[in-house]
């Protein structure tokens, strides 16, 4: 059950859920959303990652689901915006390693895709949203500024990419 609070209202909005159909080429369902803080001067940084890299234990066997961030505060590169390395969804869900604390895209691969595919920051103002592949390669610095950068990320899963098994 999503909920029925503003954030259920977001994850159901027609603005979002119409797209992401399209984009991915299927009905889709909600399958989780989150609020990501970073908060000034001590907002840390996320690791290369692909979000399938994680959803794929979780029973989904298609690479058929996407995000939505949209950012609730400007991003900006001061702030810890996301950075991703587009057309990287195209190579396929990488393994995904212990990287320091977190867990995150095999770093000897990362450094190789850098050298072939750009790097692109996503400097959003508030209200922006950035439809993004569940294989899109993605991380953030550290918020470095005196400003707090919170996103709220929605999340979907194609209808026909049920998890075969109970998850989260």
């Amino acid at each position: 059950d999503v909920g029925d609070d503003l954030y259920a209202a977001v994850v159901r909005s027609r603005r979002i859920v119409e797209p992401m159909s399209r984009f991915l080429g299927d009905e889709v369902y909600h399958y989780h959303h989150k609020m990501m803080l970073k908060e000034p001067k001590v907002g840390g940084a996320w690791e290369w990652h692909q979000d399938y890299g994680y959803w794929y234990n979780y029973g989904c066997l298609y690479p058929t689901m996407a995000s939505c961030f949209i950012a609730v505060d400007p991003a900006t590169h001061e702030n810890g915006c996301l950075q991703v390395i587009p057309g990287s969804h195209h190579l396929g869900r990488m393994d995904h390693v212990k990287v320091g604390e977190q867990t995150g895209a095999d770093p000897e691969r990362v450094e190789a895709v850098l050298k072939r595919l750009s790097l692109h920051y996503v400097e959003m103002l508030p209200g922006d949203g950035l439809f993004f592949h569940g294989n899109l390669l993605h991380r953030s610095d550290q918020n470095l500024s005196d400003h707090p950068r919170w996103a709220l990320i929605c999340c979907y899963n194609t209808k026909s990419n049920d998890p075969y098994k109970p998850s989260r």
